[in-house]
């Protein structure tokens, strides 16, 4: 049973990776039919929803695509940038459904952005409680402790969940219909923005397994 549970939390992240890297490199070499790089698909998407004060900017890094609600910025990699491809359409169209996301006040999006310097301070404090609870079982109060801070981790990251297939979801509407991409199109987008999507799954999978791992440890030493 152990050797099944670390297969799964190794391999499953691993997958998503392969999975994300292998159908962005595939459809990031169809160029897109509309001729738009991303960065003119995400400005006209931005401002067809009144987002003007929203700028896009190009990033540093592989994939390092991102939005950011305190300084209204939509950063692009530099290929989904500058080049027309229907995975860059799609990814920077996932980009500004954050953005829109934001100009709505989308709950999910709000609740993530409050718990989330809790969340980073939680998460990186909880191994030391759970490590020397871990080692010492006379200290099992401070993997109690360590567990408690994990969950507010875990729980980020589930609430992340909805953000992304909500943004994904408007990204489609948009570059539909905007006209951006044709029909046959369509299915690629998807695709690029379901792989996208597994790793967030795959993360929330292995971080829920843990968590309840560490749960049972903690049961189990107390019965």
């Amino acid at each position: 049973m152990f050797w099944v549970y670390m297969g799964v939390i190794m391999l499953l992240p691993l997958y998503a990776q392969f999975k994300v890297k292998s159908t962005y490199n595939k459809y990031v070499r169809i160029r897109s039919t509309s001729g738009m790089t991303g960065a003119e698909v995400a400005r006209m998407i931005l401002d067809h929803n009144g987002l003007h004060d929203v700028k896009v900017v190009e990033s540093k890094g592989f994939l390092s695509d991102h939005y950011n609600p305190l300084t209204k910025i939509v950063a692009l990699s530099p290929q989904n940038y500058h080049e027309a491809s229907v995975a860059g359409t799609a990814v920077a169209a996932h980009e500004v459904g954050h953005a829109i996301q934001d100009k709505e006040a989308y709950a999910f999006l709000r609740f993530r952005h409050r718990l989330a310097p809790v969340a980073n301070i939680t998460s990186n404090a909880s191994w030391i409680f759970i490590i020397i609870g871990l080692v010492a079982q006379s200290m099992n109060s401070l993997l109690g402790i360590g567990i408690l801070l994990m969950a507010v981790g875990v729980l980020f990251q589930i609430v992340t969940l909805p953000v992304e297939f909500n943004a994904s979801s408007r990204a489609m509407n948009q570059i539909v219909e905007l006209g951006i991409i044709r029909n046959e199109e369509e299915p690629h987008a998807k695709k690029v923005l379901s792989a996208a999507a597994m790793t967030y799954v795959a993360a929330t999978a292995v971080a829920v397994l843990e968590l309840l791992r560490l749960v049972l440890i903690f049961t189990n030493r107390n019965d």
